[in-house]
């Protein structure tokens, strides 16, 4: 999504801007962005039930539409950055956005008129919150994700400007080192905000626990703003999303125009830069978008398209088609991001464990997903450092096990997940009706929350193979000027997992409560049956892995393909297997024709 210049300042000067000096700045801004935003999930489903009274089905359903809204609007944040606003102005405006649904989402907890009062749920005499209280409540939830949505996708581009310098020759070392720190901050936020966070949400209570992501937000927005001299500020650009709109909009006003009899040059439009004469065959009717008709109306002195809603670069239409053509692959994805983005569930399951650990220490329910997120670090670095030299000498992939494979795995280890989940609340629901805690939906059973751990272990274990297998697969597959689209497609996915998602929590809801009887997600989990909504989550799990079966059969061999590239200078396949032949001439390289 970044297609964006360098703003036009002269090389001295921009040069005395950026660099490390930035790096402290960004990086403080992303980690306590981070810190504060995840540290409100994972114990957000206790707030939502002990202080809302939401039952546990209705409080699941929110979060799981407040993720899916969060995973949504980075795509709209990367669109406004890239075309209009620029990263510097929508990362400024998106963290004061963000700091006020902190400090909304921290007035819902100081202002007693802002909650239901207090009750015992055991006496059945709680009263529901009004629509006042449920207004200023997702108040707090929107603003959050729109902050999010500015945040998190021009954060990394934005250092990456800061570090960017094609005339430094060390310039790809700094680049490296500058990711590695971006990504190591990440990973330490997360952990923080499971672990520190989390406990002081536990022990302080929520006006302390929802007052420090508000302070850390404050830091974070003053630490960037005092940088604010030192940047480099990219001028924004035309987005790639637009481009994707004006090929739509072309083929579809040209569908009526004939196909030219042999592809050669000047029959398509190719821009000014560009070595492409024909485009691909595969999704042939988009070619209609680049079809020159009459030169001397369509196209401009400088050779520019006069109107670009009705004639489209070759480079256009094949970066499309590049997108449409991964989308089934990127439909395999989604049952086992549903699966991933099980986060409230669990915590109201641990909650009913023994979770002392040593001593009189006792483990937050919502921590525990902290052991995925180690599985998952663990896994990529065994991986990478291990397992990778051994595995290329077999499979003779660079990678080691090829990207197939691995997204496959991620997706058969998602189903023992989801198995271990079900069979492990069966016990654990069997074992409380034993100790006589029916009534008693927040009696700890006599069980040690260890039983979890591995459920919490194959989730992150499936997400390392699939996920990152993804987004290898999206990298492989576009080209380098839309690189930044593969993080983009992997959000998308969570944010319609995420409304599916709910969509499933309201089905099994509304379905097993009928005829008066207990609902399976029930609140009183002793009462309710989650051992059947994770079967149920299994059975989808299984037959995505035949979907995703049959989706890479069709695809066949898909890593050795090479799919157009604009920077390529050798001969190149597309995504049918068509040999594009790159003819280099005195004037300018070409792409000549399609065999």
């Amino acid at each position: 999504m970044e297609n964006s210049d360098v703003e036009k300042t002269p090389a001295p000067l921009a040069r005395r801007k950026g660099g490390i000096r930035t790096m402290p700045f960004v990086i403080a801004n992303e980690a306590f962005e981070k810190i504060a935003s995840f540290g409100l999930l994972p114990n957000m489903i206790l707030y939502l039930t002990i202080e809302y009274h939401f039952d546990a089905a209705t409080g699941t359903s929110i979060l799981f539409i407040w993720l899916a809204i969060s995973n949504f609007m980075p795509i709209l944040g990367a669109f406004l950055s890239d075309s209009y606003l620029g990263r510097f102005i929508v990362i400024c405006m998106a963290t004061i956005v963000s700091l006020m649904g902190l400090i909304v989402l921290w007035l819902t907890a100081i202002l007693k008129q802002a909650r239901p009062p207090s009750c015992d749920p055991s006496k059945g005499n709680c009263i529901k919150p009004n629509a006042g209280q449920i207004a200023l409540l997702f108040t707090s939830f929107v603003l959050m994700s729109i902050g999010a949505g500015g945040i998190r996708p021009c954060s990394l581009a934005f250092g990456a400007d800061q570090f960017e310098n094609p005339e430094n020759p060390n310039n790809e070392r700094i680049m490296q080192s500058f990711f590695g720190w971006y990504y190591a901050s990440v990973g330490l936020s997360l952990m923080i905000s499971l672990t520190v966070i989390v406990y002081i949400q536990n022990e302080y209570g929520w006006i302390v626990g929802f007052g420090v992501p508000v302070g850390l937000m404050l830091v974070s927005a003053i630490v960037f703003f005092f940088g604010t001299n030192l940047y480099i500020k990219v001028t924004p650009s035309k987005s790639l999303f637009t481009g994707f709109a004006q090929v739509i909009a072309a083929a579809r006003k040209n569908k009526h125009v004939d196909f030219p009899l042999k592809d050669s040059d000047g029959c398509y439009y190719r821009g000014n830069d560009s070595k492409l004469v024909a485009p691909t065959r595969r999704l042939r009717f988009l070619n209609k978008a680049c079809i020159i008709q009459n030169p001397q109306k369509e196209l401009n002195p400088d050779g520019s398209a006069s109107d670009p809603w009705s004639l489209c670069t070759i480079q256009q239409v094949e970066q499309l088609k590049s997108l449409i053509k991964v989308l089934p692959m990127w439909s395999t994805g989604i049952v086992i991001a549903i699966t991933i983005s099980q986060h409230s569930f669990p915590v109201l399951q641990a909650n009913t464990f023994n979770r002392h650990f040593i001593g009189k220490f006792s483990i937050p329910a919502a921590s525990f997903g902290l052991f995925g997120i180690l599985t998952l670090t663990l896994w990529i670095a065994i991986y990478d450092r291990i397992l990778v030299p051994y595995l290329t000498k077999y499979t003779k992939d660079p990678r080691g096990i090829p990207v197939k494979y691995r997204i496959g795995i991620g997706l058969l280890i998602s189903c023992l997940s989801t198995t271990v989940s079900a069979l492990v609340e069966k016990k654990r629901r069997s074992r409380a009706l034993e100790e006589g805690l029916a009534e008693l939906p927040h009696a700890v059973v006599n069980m040690t929350a260890m039983w979890i751990v591995p459920q919490y272990c194959l989730s992150g274990l499936g997400e390392a193979f699939n996920a990152i297998g993804q987004i290898e697969y999206y990298y492989s597959q576009f080209p380098n000027n839309m690189a930044s689209i593969a993080v983009a497609l992997f959000a998308l996915g969570m944010a319609v997992a995420n409304l599916i998602a709910s969509l499933i929590v309201k089905i099994v809801d509304d379905c097993s409560k009928k005829g008066g009887k207990e609902s399976w997600v029930s609140t009183n989990l002793n009462k309710g049956h989650y051992d059947y909504y994770w079967w149920i989550l299994t059975m989808l799990s299984v037959g995505n892995v035949f979907y995703y079966i049959i989706i890479s059969y069709f695809y066949g061999n898909f890593e050795e393909e090479k799919v157009w590239n604009e920077d390529d200078d050798e001969n190149i396949k597309d995504g049918n297997g068509d040999i594009i032949e790159m003819a280099k001439s005195k004037d300018s390289p070409k792409i000549l024709a399609i065999n």
